[in-house]
């Protein structure tokens, strides 16, 4: 269960990063709200994987499903740039969570 909880925190991450992004430096009540409330269960459920796997890997890809997310969105939702290096960059970071989920 540990994991279905660290993965939907990573969800959320990405969701409290493009709510961020939408409230124009919390200038906008509606994307502010969600960014506050996306980070509150994003926090909770990540306390909640971490009762049982190890801090690294928990943080680790938390983090990464939150980068690689963010980058996804910000191509499909945003437009921003699908520069082959960019590519690489979050392949990299793929090929880093999944070792790290092989090595616990």
């Amino acid at each position: 269960m540990a994991w279905v909880f660290l993965f939907i925190a990573g969800l959320l991450e990405v969701l409290w990063a493009y709510s961020m992004k939408l409230s124009e430096g919390f200038t906008r009540i509606g994307p502010s709200v969600v960014t506050l409330v996306a980070m509150i269960f994003s926090f909770g459920l990540l306390s909640f994987a971490m009762r049982s796997l190890p801090l690294g890997t928990a943080y680790t890809i938390w983090t990464g499903i939150g980068a690689v997310g963010a980058f996804v969105v910000g191509i499909w939702v945003l437009g921003e740039p699908a520069t082959a290096m960019r590519i690489l960059a979050a392949v990299m970071i793929v090929g880093g969570l999944v070792l790290m989920k092989l090595s616990s």
